[in-house]
Order: C-alpha cells, then structure tokens, then sequence
C-alpha cells in the first residue's frame, strides 16, 4: 500500500507541474500574443496612417475657388456690402461742392503757376494701382492655389483704395486750398478782378474754378500709396523680405511700388496741381491706410507666418486638430480591448483558466495525502 502511494504522489507531483509551465507560458507572454495581429486589427492602423496621409493635404492647393470661393465670399458678406457703401459715399463726396477759401491778392504769387495738363492722366490711376496688384495677385493664385489669399489680398486692397478714396476726397472738399495754378483757372485771360474785401472774383470755367479748391491732399499720391503700398506690403511677406537672412535683393522687389508712387506724387508738384505738402499727407495717408487693410488679413511681413493669412493658418489649426481627435477617438476602443485582453490574461485564477485550478487542485491534495501519510 505504501509503494502504491508513493507511485501515485509521484505522478501526481508530475501531472502538476506540467500545468504549472503551461500556465507560466500563457502569463508570462501575453505580449507575444497581441503581435500576432488580425485583420480587424490592421485596419485602424490603415486608418490612421490614411488620415495622416491627409492632414499633409491641408497646405497650399487644397483651397481653391471652386473649392472654398463661395463659403470664403459668403463669410465676407458683409465686408462687400461695406465696400460698395463705400462707393455709394465716394461718389456723394466728389458731388459735393468744395469749400471756397479766401484768397486775397497778395496769395496770388504762389498760385500763379502755369496750368498745365497731367502727365499721370486720372484714369491711369486706378490701373496701377488697383488692377497691377490684382493681376499679381492672381498670378500667385495660380502658382499657390491659395483662395483665401486671393479672396483677402483683393478684398484688403479695395479696402484700403476706397477708405483713402473717402478720406482724401472728404478732406480736399473740407479744406478748399487752391492748387499753384489757381491765379489761371480764375482769370483765364490773365485780368484778375477782386471784391470790396479783397477775394477774387474769378470769372473762368466753374469746374476748373471748382477743381482748383481740392489741393490738399493729393489724391493721385494717396490712391498710389494706398494700392502700391498695399502691394510692397503683400510682395513683402510673400517673398518673406525679412526673413533675417541677409539678402538685401528682396528688398529691391519691395521699394519697387513704393518708387513709383513716389515718382506719381513728385509728378504732380511738377505739374503744378500741388504743393509739396499735400504730395507728403497724401502719400503718408495712403501708405497708413495701406498698412492697417493689411494687418487685417495678414501677419506683419516680419512674422513667421507671414507668408499667409489668418484664415488659412487658423483653418490649418482647425484641420489638424479634428483630424487628431478623430484618430484618437479612432483608437479609443481599440487600446481599450488590448488592454482588457492583458488583464484577462494577467489574472487566470479569477477567469478559470484550467491549468492553474487543477495546479491549485492538486497542490491541495497532496498536501491532503501527505498529511494523512504522515
């Protein structure tokens, strides 16, 4: 009886321990198990690389008008209605008629100048100074494929066009200063005539006469300032001209517009039809007014953004945010199960897994045996 036992113990002893290296191998690997990985496991890992694969498509070309052109104008719907107030308001400045001045005989030694014709005609005004830009403009559109900066670059320069438009037209009406022809646009024929307390008395053309009060400012400088200001700015950031890198060419792409108006406002000193300080408010008023349309949709050219606009930095921000939350929240469940997998694996003895209950099992039966041998 007493071999009996001991053959019987010994198998027991066996049968135990081979439960116990099985049950080993199962705990001691789960992480072996989570590599062998099925399909349904590949396939947030395909997601997530697609969705990064995206988040590189939200950069220059993937806003286009036909794209974004109309949510773009419809979100700037109001900004349009104010720019054709503002013709409205332009058109009802230049109607009114100007203030007249005082202007006595001993005046008349500044205003005797000769009256000569423009040599920059009115109507070239806008063409350098509204169309030029837009057609650069729309060049870097194509190369860039960037609606939002095609949408504000045109909206901030008739921004900026038109606000100068209103001031500059508002103030010539207010202040009334005769231009240095004045003495010929009042007596054609040269016999000046004078009232009781010394104004004149012109006897001209009275749209010459009225057009000879609307000296200050010049409004052939500040319209150049306000559209070739408003370019140097927009060539300034997109060529990044302070970027701090030493290359003073880029620099000459950028005082390139700003020369051109400056050689529109000495033209007109040297026609006569201003004196040097209205040259100098209107061009520091168009180039202010320039400036404050710019930051509105743009980032001072220094910056290091300043390439672009808000609204497409902002809208990149936005993009990349809903596309990382979207691969978390893709992911959420997924390390969820993983991880209630390990624990399942990690705790056998509460989940019944076999080998460890009948290792417990036949632990406390030979300890049952061995007792009762002793």
């Amino acid at each position: 009886m007493a071999s009996w036992n001991s053959v019987f113990l010994s198998w027991l002893k066996n049968f135990s321990n081979i439960f116990k290296d099985l049950s080993s191998m199962r705990v001691e690997n789960p992480a072996n198990a989570s590599h062998c990985l099925s399909s349904s496991d590949l396939l947030p890992l395909i997601e997530q690389g697609n969705k990064e694969y995206k988040m590189d498509e939200v950069q220059l070309g993937s806003h286009t008008i036909r794209s974004h052109g109309f949510a773009i104008a419809r979100t700037h719907m109001h900004d349009w209605l104010i720019l054709v107030l503002l013709v409205v308001i332009w058109v009802v400045i230049l109607i009114i008629h100007p203030f007249y001045r005082f202007v006595g005989k001993d005046m008349m030694d500044d205003l005797r100048y000769p009256l000569q014709s423009n040599t920059v005609p009115v109507w070239a005004v806008p063409m350098y100074a509204v169309l030029l830009p837009m057609l650069i403009f729309i060049f870097v559109y194509i190369r860039r494929r960037d609606v939002y900066d095609l949408h504000h670059a045109v909206l901030g320069l008739l921004f900026s066009v038109l606000v100068t438009a209103v001031i500059t037209d508002s103030i010539k009406n207010a202040v009334g200063r005769p231009r240095p022809d004045f003495f010929w646009r009042c007596f054609p024929d040269g016999k000046d005539v004078y009232d009781k307390w010394g104004n004149v008395i012109c006897h001209g053309d009275k749209s010459v006469i009225r057009e000879g009060h609307k000296s200050f400012p010049s409004g052939h400088t500040s319209w150049s300032f306000a559209g070739l200001g408003f370019l140097s700015l927009y060539l300034s950031g997109k060529i990044k001209a302070f970027d701090r890198r030493g290359h003073v060419a880029k620099l000459c792409i950028v005082f390139l517009p700003l020369l051109v108006a400056s050689l529109v406002g000495i033209s007109r000193v040297d026609d006569y039809w201003h004196h040097w300080q209205d040259v100098f408010a209107g061009g520091l008023l168009g180039l202010v007014v320039a400036t404050f349309c710019y930051l509105q949709f743009y980032p001072p050219p220094y910056d290091a953004n300043g390439s672009g606009t808000y609204a497409y930095f902002r809208v990149i921000e936005e993009s990349t945010a809903n596309t990382t939350n979207t691969i978390n929240a893709a992911n959420l469940p997924n390390a969820m199960t993983g991880e209630i997998q390990i624990a399942n694996q990690q705790e056998p003895t509460d989940n019944g897994f076999m080998g460890m209950h009948l290792a417990r099992n036949s632990n406390s039966v030979l300890e049952d045996v061995e007792s009762g041998k002793s």
